[in-house]
């Protein structure tokens, strides 16, 4: 079951379980919508895979299925994060 994190990993951007902003890749790593598009370019920094968007878990099956409330935040070097990922393509 996914763990529904309730924030971006890059800006700290709050993403409530029904945002339409949410991203993860295959490994939950969270990131709203912003940040992979405009900073990440659709990788994710952790693992080097890609993103979809985050389902939305049914409101009512919140209490039965609570979402994460640990906040993971860790800025990304958007440097390092293009040498590494990004520029090996190009």
């Amino acid at each position: 079951m996914l763990q529904i994190r309730p924030n971006c990993e890059h800006c700290n951007k709050d993403l409530p379980y029904n945002s339409d902003e949410a991203m993860i890749c295959t490994f939950e790593c969270t990131f709203c919508l912003d940040c992979v598009e405009q900073i990440l370019d659709n990788v994710c920094p952790n693992c080097g895979g890609d993103f979809t968007k985050r389902p939305i878990r049914p409101k009512e099956m919140l209490e039965k299925y609570p979402v994460s409330i640990e906040r993971i935040y860790k800025s990304v070097d958007v440097a390092l994060h293009r040498e590494k990922y990004l520029n090996k393509n190009q």
